[in-house]
This record gives structure tokens, C-alpha cells and sequence, in this order.
């Protein structure tokens, strides 16, 4: 097998990565890619790699309190705010305009 890629496979990356290259690039990429891909390969043989990786330093577990509901009222909820019209709240919206 050559040290590089088929000009076919470089074309498929850069159709991937929606790339365009010319002729003197794509024979470029065929070894680049290549030794990429090799240099990979040697990470994959590693044996000091399990199946659970430690990415981040914090456990990847939810806790959750418990949903407990409460029935409130409508017209306890529509005392306590400070504007509204009819049965809504009414809201004040205030439009910032980028400078």
C-alpha cells in the first residue's frame, strides 16, 4: 500500500467538508491525510484505555428533587403581581436596539 491516500478519498473529505483544492492541494492532502490517519491509528492501539473514559471531573449523574405540586388559586396567583389586565399578567417590554 502507497504512504498516501487515493485521489478519490481526498475528494470525498473535501466534498465532506465542503472544500475545494486544486490539483497541487489534493496531491498534498493524499499524504497529509494519511499520516493522519496513521498517527490515529496509533491512539486506537493504546491498551491503557477502558471503556469508561474519565472526560470531565464531576460525575455525569442527575439529582433531582422530588416534583411536588401546588395548587394555587388564580386569583391568589393575579394578587401578587404588580400589573395585570383582566386574567393575565401584564408585562412592560422594553426593546434595546444594538448600537
Amino acid at each position: 500500500m502507497d504512504n498516501k491516500l487515493t485521489r478519490e478519498e481526498v475528494l470525498h473529505v473535501l466534498d465532506l467538508a465542503r472544500l475545494e483544492a486544486n490539483e497541487e492541494d489534493i496531491e498534498k492532502y493524499q499524504v497529509e491525510l494519511f499520516k493522519m490517519i496513521k498517527e490515529i491509528d496509533k491512539i486506537k492501539d493504546l491498551n491503557d484505555f477502558d471503556d469508561d473514559v474519565l472526560i470531565a471531573p464531576w460525575s455525569n449523574e442527575s439529582h433531582l428533587r422530588e416534583f411536588n405540586e401546588i395548587k394555587i388559586p388564580d386569583g391568589d396567583i393575579l394578587k401578587n403581581v404588580p400589573s395585570k389586565k383582566g386574567n393575565f399578567i401584564s408585562v412592560d417590554v422594553e426593546v434595546l436596539k444594538d448600537e
